[in-house]
């Protein structure tokens, strides 16, 4: 069971720092490049018009935000950590969209989003608002932001498709904080249709295949989600020296049973919840 703790308890603020401290290990910049495909499928699913207001929540180094912009769009990109943010303003103002399209960045938590009421007009979160620690926050914020009639898009790995998987090997060495549910509880359709509520009407999911592209093999990728995923990262950093090589043979073992790649390569794919609703 996961407890219930207030807002301002030295817990509360000790387990915020250590998750902004783990977006801000890594370089989710560089890790997001292999993920860019995936990426895009999920912006076109999102089917954003040239003058929309758009907010992407946990926005990374604005892997939607950016090309959205592109389109024309008034889009805006929320992160907790502070050098994806500064990665984000730095690939905006290189690509000329500072000038000649609208693309803003702002560092912030998904649970005291630093927006008005109904500010946009359409609000997603691309497995990235899932890892916030409580998702009733999360939930009344995006509620919040987006106008009444506007879309909220979500995109939620699931607890058993491949990185759920991933997270369970990496949760048998480093066990998960007992003060947050399972960030997978996101990507059960039931759940999701619980803490949405009211607040929504036309609530639709759908289960998609995330792809993986990485050429080099599973136990150079291993070797990448530790150096640039936050928690892989942090997951290590952890451990002792013989911990971290138990935890390195074990996510060696899954990602090269799961490879479905025949060369030196690496390709797998895992299982996206996509949710849409409308606000009500």
């Amino acid at each position: 069971m996961t407890a219930t703790i207030p807002e301002t308890s030295p817990e509360m603020k000790a387990l915020k720092s250590r998750l902004k401290a783990t977006w801000e290990s890594g370089d989710y910049g560089v890790f997001a490049r292999y993920l860019e495909g995936g990426a895009l499928d999920f912006l076109e699913r999102l089917d954003l018009k040239p003058g929309e207001r758009y907010l992407d929540v946990a926005c990374g180094a604005g892997q939607l935000v950016i090309p959205a912009a592109s389109m024309g769009v008034d889009a805006t990109g929320l992160d907790l950590a502070a050098n994806l943010i500064a990665q984000a303003r730095d690939r905006a103002v290189a690509q000329g969209l500072s000038v000649h399209f609208s693309a803003h960045f702002d560092e912030g938590d998904a649970e005291a989003l630093p927006y008005h009421d109904a500010s946009f007009d359409v609000v997603s979160s691309l497995v990235g608002a899932m890892f916030a620690p409580r998702p009733e926050r999360v939930v009344a914020e995006l509620l919040r932001v987006t106008r009444p009639g506007g879309r909220i898009v979500l995109g939620n790995w699931t607890a058993s498709g491949f990185i759920g998987g991933m997270f369970k090997v990496m949760g048998r060495h480093v066990p998960p904080s007992p003060l947050m549910p399972s960030p997978m509880l996101w990507g059960n359709e039931e759940t999701v249709k619980e803490r949405l509520g009211a607040g929504v009407t036309r609530l639709k999911t759908e289960r998609v295949m995330y792809p993986f592209a990485y050429p080099f093999a599973p136990v150079e990728v291993v070797n990448f989600f530790r150096q640039y995923y936050g928690p892989t990262n942090r997951a290590f950093a952890g451990l002792a020296e013989e911990q971290q090589a138990a935890l390195r043979a074990d996510l060696t073992d899954y990602w090269t049973a799961h490879n479905q790649a025949t060369d030196d390569t690496t390709r797998q794919e895992s299982e996206l919840l996509v949710v849409s609703a409308v606000r009500a």
